[in-house]
């Protein structure tokens, strides 16, 4: 993974957040991958593509982040050690997010925003009165 300067990755901690207008600037300077990350996040079928084409090490993030041992391996192999933490730490793994926090504090706070995320849309897959109408 590329490194990142420390206010783009505060940025795209922001983006996953849902914050559109740092999504959107992130894609228009140099960083689609990480605007196009939020997207894929809710399963946006172009952004999955993208990123599998432009940035795969993200995209086996989030598949990781969904519990894939492919991804998990992929992401070994190619060696991203700190992707495969977030993505354990994103998926509510205590250890994981106590191991990021002591550090590497800003991919803690990536990973409770992408946590919190990912949270939200499982409640709604499991949320019986939204069956249906989405």
């Amino acid at each position: 993974m590329k490194k990142y300067p420390e206010k783009i990755l505060v940025a795209w901690a922001e983006a996953i957040s849902g914050n559109t207008e740092i999504r959107d600037w992130l894609m228009k300077n140099g960083y689609p991958e990480l605007g196009l990350f939020r997207f894929a996040l809710f399963f946006d079928k172009a952004a999955c593509d993208w990123l599998i084409k432009n940035a795969p090490h993200l995209m086996a993030t989030i598949k990781a982040i969904e519990g894939k041992k492919q991804a998990f391996k992929w992401l070994e192999v190619n060696q991203f050690d700190l992707l495969i933490r977030l993505a354990k730490a994103s998926d509510n793994n205590k250890e994981e997010l106590k191991y990021l926090m002591r550090n590497d504090p800003l991919f803690a706070a990536i990973a409770l925003r992408i946590q919190l995320v990912k949270n939200e849309i499982e409640e709604a897959n499991n949320d019986v009165h939204r069956w249906g109408f989405e």
